[in-house]
């Protein structure tokens, strides 16, 4: 009972005489409480109503269902644009390397750059009084997704013909308005679970179920690619083992398959969830702090609100952003990569773009199910090291596979334990980053997702540059391998020695929130 405490101390100070023994108890006070700067300012208050308080923000099963289908489009759409948009328009379109290494650092430019700007706006606007300023910011991505996302798997429309310029020219539109589009539905998806709950565990919970969505809708993607494959097959007993031109309307049916699922998800997402209403929360504090409930750690929460400024001065934001972007580059170049290295340096035929991937995916299943308890048992930093190794691993494996070999299904799973526990540790610590300042959590995630968008364009149009060959030649077999295997492997070593700068430190702890205690502390320092 905080407030009762509190008030005690405050009567026994008030008794004291002038010799400073007053400043004194205020000094322990401080010393006491400076672990708890960034939790939640209902520690602070009476029992029952912190009991009253911790019922209403446990969430129900329905709402931890309804918030993790609620990115099931993006992961739909990105599951095609990692995997098969290199693969699409050099293979089926004809595109030269370079131009389709273009055409994706557009797209990966774009993201970066309207990530922080969605976060900023995101935490600053009011959207539709009705449904939030997060889900308005979730509606309209979902639009623009929905709008343009199929154009980019369909041939040119009236210029399918046209020199690869000209339709190069065609498709950045769509590009630019799908990465708009997904980086408003993904930075308001992942700022909503901080304003959602204040709870540590239950924002795993919340990124592990969104995790699980997540390999779900992968797994979905891959699964109907397999399935037309095999139905082809079973309908046509000569057809070509390589992916062609022939294959472009089994691309433009999965992206329409991809957003018609995706829009049913994302209005369980709207329907089921409500988001919580930041002026009642500033309404609920001013409240409690004019009722003379003056704890020293809901004066510090009062004073440290932070501002995209202060998180610019905070050191741990760069730790965590650099850790965050090579959790991200590991994932998302060898989901990229992998249908090369599948069809040119292991020679496996075309339906493996879609089986191994899926068997990626189901590893990744699993592991989403284990990841929030591995991060309870071990904590986050351990559970980072275990995925590094597990990733590292995989990655060795991939150098010595053989042609033909069967040995890719085991580097296929560990791959795909790997990526989920990244992910979802990464995700993780990027929201005990956040800690109780949600009033700037959609730039943090926006910020976040500028350092991974910007550093996969640059990393992919690179690969593209640095390509022997226009078309597949023997030069391809050990590039591809090369690619799969150092390009992750080297993002998996600067994830971990990101994570070796924080060892020492407590994630989320503040520089301005310091400063406040010490001012609290001793006030004549202030003058």
């Amino acid at each position: 009972m905080a407030v009762k405490d509190h008030s005690m101390s405050g009567s026994r100070s008030g008794s004291s005489t002038s010799d400073g023994s007053d400043i004194s108890d205020q000094e322990k006070d401080v010393e006491k409480n400076m672990s708890s700067v960034n939790q939640p300012l209902c520690d602070n208050r009476s029992e029952t109503e912190t009991i009253s308080e911790h019922n209403l923000r446990v969430l129900s099963n329905c709402q931890r269902l309804s918030y993790g289908v609620g990115h099931v489009l993006n992961d739909l759409t990105a599951s095609m644009w990692f995997s098969y948009l290199l693969l699409f328009f050099h293979q089926v379109n004809s595109f030269q390397n370079v131009l389709a290494g273009y055409l994706m650092l557009i797209g990966q430019v774009s993201d970066a750059i309207f990530t922080p700007f969605i976060g900023f706006e995101s935490d600053h606007t009011k959207g539709i009084k009705r449904i939030g300023k997060r889900k308005t910011w979730h509606l309209v991505g979902t639009i623009c997704v929905m709008a343009s996302f199929a154009f980019l798997f369909t041939k040119c429309i009236t210029c399918s013909h046209a020199p690869n310029i000209a339709q190069f020219v065609y498709y950045a539109p769509f590009v630019v308005i799908f990465q708009f589009g997904w980086a408003s539905t993904q930075i308001s998806h992942l700022s909503f679970s901080s304003d959602f709950t204040p709870h540590k565990h239950e924002r795993v919970a919340l990124q592990s179920i969104r995790n699980m969505f997540s390999v779900i809708a992968n797994l979905s993607v891959y699964g109907i690619f397999a399935l037309m494959f095999y139905v082809e097959e079973g309908l046509n007993t000569d057809v070509s083992s390589h992916i062609g031109p022939t294959d472009a309307p089994k691309f433009q049916m999965l992206a329409l398959i991809c957003i018609g699922l995706g829009t049913i998800f994302n209005i369980i997402f709207h329907l089921g969830t409500k988001e919580k209403s930041q002026s009642n929360d500033d309404t609920r504090t001013s409240d409690r702090i004019q009722a003379g409930e003056n704890s020293i750690e809901q004066s510090t929460m009062l004073h440290s609100k932070m501002i995209w400024k202060d998180w610019l001065k905070e050191f741990q934001f760069y730790q965590i952003a650099v850790l965050y972007m090579a959790s991200r580059l590991y994932i998302n170049i060898s989901q990229v990569y992998f249908p090369m290295y599948l069809t040119e340096t292991i020679k496996l035929e075309k339906k493996s773009i879609a089986l191994l991937p899926l068997v990626t995916y189901c590893s990744s299943f699993v592991m989403s199910f284990t990841a929030s308890y591995i991060n309870r048992f071990l904590g986050r930093k351990p559970t980072y090291v275990v995925a590094v190794v597990i990733g590292l691993s995989s990655c060795l494996w991939m150098y010595f596979v053989s042609q033909d070999s069967n040995q890719v299904y085991g580097c296929a799973v560990f791959m795909g334990a790997s990526g989920s526990l990244l992910l979802i540790t990464s995700l993780s610590m990027t929201s005990d980053l956040i800690s109780a300042n949600t009033e700037s959590g959609a730039f943090v995630f926006g910020a976040m997702s500028f350092t991974d968008k910007l550093s996969n364009g640059v990393a992919v149009l690179l690969i593209q540059n640095f390509q022997p060959c226009s078309n597949c030649c023997a030069a391809c077999v050990p590039y591809y391998r090369d690619v799969q295997v150092f390009v992750p492997g080297g993002a998996l070593l600067i994830g971990f020695i990101a994570l070796l700068t924080l060892i020492p430190q407590n994630i989320g702890s503040r520089v301005k929130a310091m400063d406040v205690l010490k001012v609290m502390a001793n006030p004549t320092r202030a003058i």
